[in-house]
């Protein structure tokens, strides 16, 4: 049976001054590469067939992070694989605002960004719809290369929260919530195989 570690990469500067990141590519600030060590203190390699990663530089350190801890812990070398579809959303102009001024300058659409994600695309960004078509794509071409064993998947969010989604079939919804965002981990046996829809 397949089982996902899905990893949330620790935080960046952004995530510290309350930015929006979207798809910049952002290093973890030092705060992060502590989260992430405290992180993989709690985490068991699970027995790890393959580590995947959005091509981020905060996923591909904390991949790389858990590359090591897999390495010291069973002996098995993994390369990460970074995949640009594993890219975070393209929030577009929103991309580097603070999430405060989102919230006070277009309150409605900021709503409607915490409870229906789907209805709502940044000026010049990607759709939720249109992102988790491309994760879709990834997780169905993984699931059919890998069977049994255990993979990880290190993605920020937003896009963690659409790659729980498709691998559990909850609701999609929230996905900016604080508490969502950095230096996480979750086990997660898929519902079913990511099927194209």
């Amino acid at each position: 049976m397949l089982q996902v570690l899905l990893v949330r990469p620790g935080s960046t500067e952004y995530d510290r001054q309350g930015r929006i990141q979207g798809n910049l590519d952002i290093p973890l600030c030092e705060a992060g590469s502590q989260q992430v060590e405290r992180l993989l203190g709690e985490v068991e390699t699970h027995g790890l067939v393959a580590i995947y990663t959005g091509p981020g530089q905060a996923a591909k350190q904390t991949a790389q992070m858990l590359a090591v801890k897999t390495e010291l812990a069973t002996k098995t070398v993994l390369k990460p694989k970074s995949l640009a579809s594993l890219a975070n959303l393209n929030h577009g102009l929103w991309q580097g605002m603070l999430i405060d001024d989102v919230r006070t300058k277009q309150p409605k659409i900021y709503k409607r960004w915490q409870v229906e994600p789907q209805t709502v695309c940044p000026p010049q960004g990607e759709s939720v719809s249109a992102a988790r078509q491309r994760v879709q794509e990834s997780l169905a071409k993984i699931t059919r290369k890998r069977k049994t064993g255990t993979v990880a998947i290190v993605v920020a969010n937003p896009l963690a929260s659409i790659v729980r989604h498709l691998l559990t079939g909850d609701p999609l919804c929230d996905m900016w919530n604080p508490s969502n965002q950095v230096a996480r981990w979750e086990l997660i046996e898929p519902a079913v195989p990511a099927p194209l829809r």
